[in-house]
């Protein structure tokens, strides 16, 4: 085959469309694997930062943009139509929600509309956006036939699906170094899509179609959304009847087979987990079938913010002020962290902004602070328009309640808990000072 031999002498041009948390880093692996990278999306900004070697991903750090420019192999666009000179296009645009918790599919639809319209035989196209099964196969391949190519050959065109593993900010794994999943619509698509990736990841799982990729990515996320409702139910369950949820599952912890600990948090955030088990339910419906357990785990899921709020109420109540206390109306509530998860800016479906939004419909007065997010920007579901405040002694004083939602390693918390006149820790993250009486694990 042609295309296996571009890929095997690295001349084989890849294309990149989506340039977020997936698709930027999935460049740098095909740029350090030798491989021409066309990077595309159609934000101007985004295009405009690369292209002057400037990385809008934090966490990757400041030269990650800066060593790919200089290899010469990395070039940014908003045009779609330069991927016509692309061998292989690599789809990683978004799978948000509908308004209904519908799977909107409408980027992957648009993008593969824009790949069709320049289609010529002998290219490679992959899904690496997170969707239902079935997704490649009845969603991307009916409009790529629309040019009249068939799949599987040269003569063609190849499909597959590769769904994304990608986790911002963890450092025991890389995007090279997680094993790549791969299922191609035919036998001879799945084996050009593994050869591409072989040649880039350090390991690559073939599978036999593009269905049990995408299941096998759906899988693992809905497993990890299950088990965190679990453990988020347990630890409501088990305030309320006085014991620490943290030590239980420490303790449980030590049994060497048949447990794996998972932990509680303020809500599920980040891209995957909030949002995949949906589109799994969405299309169980679609055959008819119940999926009663995952939908529970999500009812669950959503409503910790709730919980937590309600935390921060109580709390006002019994120690936020003198005699009865404080109302939570015309209080004044800090917010720290509002990335989803340490270390990072990533605020998609970050509960930080509910657990705002929250407080703030019951007439709190809300600010928040977050190292890695100077301010928010206009999202799907929120629009808060807030800057992050300094974090200080004098600060944290002028407070009534401080809510710990996200455990940034930036933070200084026995300086927190020394100056704080309520804390309400969503993470955990004063349990070494939890003796201190102005500290509440919600």
């Amino acid at each position: 085959m042609t295309l296996l031999k571009k890929i095997a002498d690295r001349s084989a041009r890849v294309a990149i469309v989506g340039l977020g948390y997936v698709g930027l880093p999935l460049a740098r692996v095909f740029v350090d694997a030798g491989f021409r990278v066309l990077g595309v999306d159609v934000d101007p900004a985004k295009v405009e930062s690369l292209t002057k070697g400037r990385c809008y991903l934090r966490h990757l750090g400041r030269d990650f943009v800066r060593h790919m420019n200089v290899t010469g192999r990395f070039a940014a666009t908003d045009d779609h139509r330069q991927l016509r000179a692309a061998d292989a296009i690599l789809i990683c645009v978004p799978t948000p929600l509908g308004q209904h918790m519908e799977p909107d599919l409408s980027y992957v639809e648009q993008t593969t509309d824009s790949i069709a319209a320049v289609l010529s035989p002998g290219k490679l196209i992959v899904l690496e956006s997170t969707s239902f099964p079935m997704t490649t196969r009845d969603v991307v391949l009916p409009r790529l036939l629309t040019t009249g190519l068939k799949c599987g050959s040269d003569r063609g065109f190849f499909l597959a699906s590769s769904p994304e593993r990608e986790d911002p900010g963890r450092a025991d794994y890389t995007t090279r170094t997680i094993p790549k999943l791969v299922g191609g619509i035919d036998a001879a698509s799945g084996r050009v899509a593994a050869a591409l990736y072989a040649a880039a990841f350090d390991s690559v799982v073939p599978v036999e179609t593009a269905e049990i990729a995408e299941a096998a990515k759906i899988l693992e996320n809905t497993y990890r959304a299950v088990n965190i409702a679990f453990v988020n139910e347990m630890k409501v369950l088990l305030t309320a009847m006085g014991i620490d949820v943290w030590d239980v599952i420490a303790a449980a912890s030590t049994k060497p087979f048949g447990f794996a600990p998972f932990y509680p948090g303020p809500g599920l955030g980040g891209h995957c987990i909030p949002i995949d088990p949906f589109y799994l339910t969405w299309k169980a419906r679609e055959v008819g079938l119940p999926t009663r357990f995952i939908e529970l785990a999500g009812e669950i899921n959503h409503a910790m913010p709730d919980y937590v709020v309600t935390r921060v109420i109580e709390a006002l109540n019994e120690r936020g002020g003198k005699g009865a206390g404080r109302a939570v109306k015309g209080s004044r509530v800090l917010v720290l962290g509002l990335a989803y998860k340490p270390d990072i800016d990533d605020v998609r479906e970050s509960p930080s902004f509910e657990i705002i939004q929250k407080l703030r419909d019951l007439g709190a007065r809300v600010d928040y602070n977050d190292p890695h997010v100077a301010r928010t920007h206009r999202m799907r579901r929120h629009d808060l328009r807030m800057a992050s405040v300094p974090l200080t002694p004098a600060t944290l004083k002028r407070y009534d309640a401080v809510v710990v939602s996200t455990a940034h390693s930036a933070y200084d918390w026995k300086l927190i808990a020394r100056h704080s006149r309520l804390i309400v820790d969503t993470r955990n993250a004063l349990r070494s000072i939890r003796s201190r009486k102005n500290i509440v694990s919600a």
